[in-house]
Parts: structure tokens; C-alpha cells; sequence
């Protein structure tokens, strides 16, 4: 590529407004709907403390606003403190993403004082019985509730995450008083993305129809309810939409995702497209990951997409929505996303969508390698 080339990108790129700082993939929960990659990067593959440290002076650099400290479970890494402490250095703001099941209390004042800006605690269901046949483990309900309550005694802004699907759906009026009562100021309530671990869960995991629409009625109500006093996000199924999501706000537009190994990717599930060529923050400067890596750059604005999307206003809303999606369903990542009620493939959604919400599937929980789960 010509010296103008590159200059010409880099200037037409806007910088990404946050860093998804994937620390480890090392977990304590078991999850069935794990978004992590079905081949799980190991312990002996993780960067370095410093390798990380160099990543967060070079995203504050880049313009990166907001770190998102992700897992598995972050609080796995034995650096975490330091990791928050380069972030309140550099200027970023920063949240931890965590199951709230391993950090001590202790640990939790000294991510406070190091400068944690906000706590993102996950919940797989709105009481200990939900929680434990979903996440594996005995006891993490109560674990997270204490949790919660330690976040909110030292003044940290709290959000709760849930992951809906068939065996929490039922508990959405529970999660929101649960969030009221814990003090949280916000709750997300994703239903399942199909990818990964998740994508073999599939058949054990998919809602019926009637049961999406009740829970979007209730998220619905309370968000009318509690304006002003708890924040509800709500992402609907996609395969159950008539449009799709925009691909991380549009592919390379907004977000860096870095693995714990170092690999630098436009959104979490890009390894499931064969033929990218992804960039290690080992090797390559994130700013050149960001303007100048051939994965970034593989599917970035809409003039891959084909005619249909040209030529729909929603081009620039949804940018043809999931490329993931697109290759899993037609084998083609460069096609509109299949759940747009615009796609030729739509209706062999709806009808795998009724076949998976049939099934009666015990749970394949995930699993992770002896010695592999803690730090």
C-alpha cells in the first residue's frame, strides 16, 4: 500500500470509542450460552502484564474512551489491579465485566482505589436455583448479590447483565425488581447471540415466540415505569427480528476487541469467518491494527453488500447487520444478514426458529480444562 493510501485511511477512519480487553478466557461459571470461541485460548497463551499495559497507552493514544475489562473472568488475572491503575493513568474510563463470584472484598477496594469507573455484574437468573442449574455453580447467586452490595457500599456505578433465553426468560419481571433492589442503575437484558458455545446450545436455548413477546412487553412497561430511576437496555432475539442489528455499531467503526492472546478483531465471534487475517497487538501497533489490518478493513461501510441493501434506507443504520450471522446462514459473509425480513433467506429462519425452539435439549455446560479455571 502507497504511503498516500495509508494516509488517506487514516485520516477518513474515525478512532474506536471503546477497547473490549478480552484478559483471559479462564472462567468459574459454566454458561451454555458462552459467546467465547468453541477453541478457548489457554493460560500459558495470555499476554503479559506489560504486554497489556503497552495496549492501554496505546488505545489512549489511539483515542480509545472506554476500556471494557472482559473474560471470562477478569478477575482471574493476578494483575487486575494494575491493569485498572494503567487505565486511571492513561485517561481511560474504566468497567469490569465479572460473574462477581471470586473477588474478595478486599480485592474489590483495591480496584476501587487503583480507579475502577464502573462494575458490569453478569446474573444467569433471578434467584439461586436459575442461577446454579445455568451457571454450574453452587451457591453464585448469594456470591453475587454480596458482591453487588460491596460495589454499591464503595460508591461504584452498578450494572446488571443478564442473557436471556428459554431457561431465564420467564424471571424478566424478577430481574428488574432484583435490580431495583441491589441498586443498580442499569440493566441490560441481551437475549442469546447464536455463536460459539452458544450456537451448539442452540436447541436447549431458544424461546418460544409467545415467551419473547411477554418478556418484551414486561422490559417494555418497566422502562416507561423506571425512567429516571433504572436504565433498561434491551436486545431483542435476532431471530426473531424483522431487521437486523448493526455488526458492532458497523464492522471497524466503533470498537477494538483484543484476545487474550493478543489478537486484534472487529467483533467478538470474526474468528468463525475463514480467509481474515487478523493482527496481533504483539506485533503490530494497535493504531495499525485499527486503520491498516485486512480483517478491519475486510467489511468496513456497505459497498460489499449487495444490491438489496444499496439500495434500502437502512443501509447506514443496521449496515446489512451481522457478518457472521450472514456466513453461518448462507455462506456468504458479504450477504445482508438473514433475520431481515428483506433477505431471501428470512423465511428459513423463522422456520429453524420454530424447529430450535421445539427441541427439549438438556444443557451442554462449558466446560474448561483442569486447572484452567482460576488463576
Amino acid at each position: 500500500m502507497s504511503d498516500m493510501a495509508r494516509s488517506h485511511i487514516e485520516k477518513t477512519i474515525a478512532p474506536p470509542m471503546g477497547l473490549l480487553a478480552e484478559l483471559t478466557h479462564r472462567c468459574p461459571l459454566q454458561c451454555p450460552y458462552c459467546s467465547n470461541p468453541v477453541e478457548l485460548e489457554r493460560r500459558g497463551d495470555e499476554m503479559t502484564t506489560a504486554d497489556w499495559q503497552r495496549i492501554l497507552r496505546e488505545a489512549a493514544a489511539l483515542g480509545v474512551l472506554q476500556v471494557h475489562l472482559s473474560g471470562g473472568e477478569p478477575a482471574a488475572r493476578r494483575d487486575l489491579v494494575e491493569l485498572v491503575e494503567t487505565c486511571a493513568h492513561e485517561g481511560l474510563y474504566s468497567n469490569l465485566i465479572t460473574a462477581g463470584v471470586n473477588i474478595t472484598p478486599e480485592r474489590l477496594a483495591a480496584l476501587e482505589a487503583a480507579g475502577l469507573d464502573h462494575v458490569q455484574l453478569s446474573f444467569q437468573g433471578a434467584d439461586d436455583e436459575v442461577t446454579e442449574h445455568v451457571s454450574g455453580l453452587r451457591g453464585a447467586f448469594d456470591k453475587k448479590c454480596a458482591f453487588a452490595s460491596e460495589v454499591r457500599a464503595l460508591g461504584l456505578p452498578l450494572t446488571l447483565n443478564v442473557v436471556l433465553h428459554r431457561a431465564n426468560i420467564h424471571q424478566v419481571d424478577d430481574f428488574i425488581a432484583l435490580a431495583l433492589e441491589l441498586g443498580a442503575e442499569r440493566l441490560e437484558l441481551a437475549h442469546a447471540q447464536y455463536y460459539g458455545w452458544a450456537l451448539r446450545n442452540r436447541g436447549a436455548l431458544m424461546p418460544q415466540r409467545h415467551e419473547v413477546m411477554t418478556a418484551l412487553r414486561a422490559v417494555e412497561a418497566a422502562q416507561t415505569r423506571l425512567k429516571g430511576q433504572l436504565a433498561i437496555d434491551s436486545v431483542v432475539p435476532d431471530y426473531y427480528a424483522h431487521f437486523p442489528k448493526p455488526c458492532m455499531n458497523g464492522w471497524g467503526q466503533q470498537t477494538i476487541n483484543i484476545t487474550p492472546s493478543g489478537l486484534g478483531l472487529p467483533c467478538h465471534a470474526a474468528q468463525t469467518i475463514p480467509g481474515l487475517e487478523f493482527w496481533s497487538a504483539r506485533e503490530h501497533a494497535l493504531f495499525d491494527i485499527w486503520h491498516h489490518s485486512p480483517a478491519f478493513n475486510a467489511f468496513r461501510g456497505t459497498d460489499f453488500l449487495p444490491e438489496t441493501c444499496q439500495s434500502c434506507d437502512r443501509r447506514d443504520i443496521d449496515h446489512g447487520g451481522c457478518r457472521c450471522q450472514a456466513l453461518m446462514m448462507t455462506g456468504d459473509a458479504r450477504q445482508m444478514d438473514p433475520v431481515c425480513q428483506h433477505s431471501p433467506w428470512h423465511e428459513e429462519i423463522q422456520t429453524l426458529t420454530l424447529e430450535e425452539a421445539s427441541r427439549d435439549e438438556p444443557f451442554a455446560y462449558r466446560r474448561f480444562a483442569r486447572g484452567e479455571r482460576h488463576a
